[in-house]
C-alpha cells in the first residue's frame, strides 16, 4: 500500500474515533475539506506539517500515521464531550494538551527503563 493511503486512512481512523468531521479536522489542520477528502483518501500526498499537527490532535507520534495496522494500536483517542461542537481553536487546545501529555508517558517509560 502507499504510504499515501496508509497515512490517509489513518487519519481518517482517527478522526471518526474522536468523532469529528471531515470538515471540523479540515478546519484545525487549515486546509480545505476537499484537500483533507483527497488526503483520508490517498489522491494526494500529505504535508508533514499536516501529518504532525493531525497526530498532535490525536495524541500519538506522526510516525504512528505511517503504521499499516494501526487498528491494532491501543491508542486512547476518545474525548469526554461532544467533538461536534469543538471550534479550530478548541482542537487546538486539545492537540496541544495531548502533545504534553504523549511527551509525559514516553519521559516516564524512559525513566522506568533506565
Amino acid at each position: 500500500m502507499q504510504t499515501e493511503n496508509i497515512v490517509g486512512r489513518n487519519i481518517k481512523l482517527y478522526r471518526e474515533k474522536i468523532g469529528i468531521s471531515q470538515e471540523s479536522l479540515a478546519d484545525y489542520l487549515g486546509v480545505s475539506r476537499g484537500e483533507m477528502n483527497y488526503y483520508e483518501n490517498g489522491k494526494r500526498t500529505i504535508p508533514s506539517n499536516v501529518i504532525e499537527k493531525a497526530a498532535r490532535l490525536f495524541g500519538i507520534d506522526e510516525y504512528d500515521l505511517y503504521d499499516e495496522n494501526i487498528e491494532t494500536q491501543q491508542a486512547n483517542t476518545a474525548f469526554a464531550f461532544r467533538a461536534n461542537f469543538l471550534t479550530a481553536e478548541d482542537l487546538e487546545k486539545i492537540a496541544d494538551f495531548r502533545k504534553i501529555v504523549l511527551n509525559y508517558l514516553k519521559m516516564t517509560k524512559a525513566l522506568h527503563n533506565e
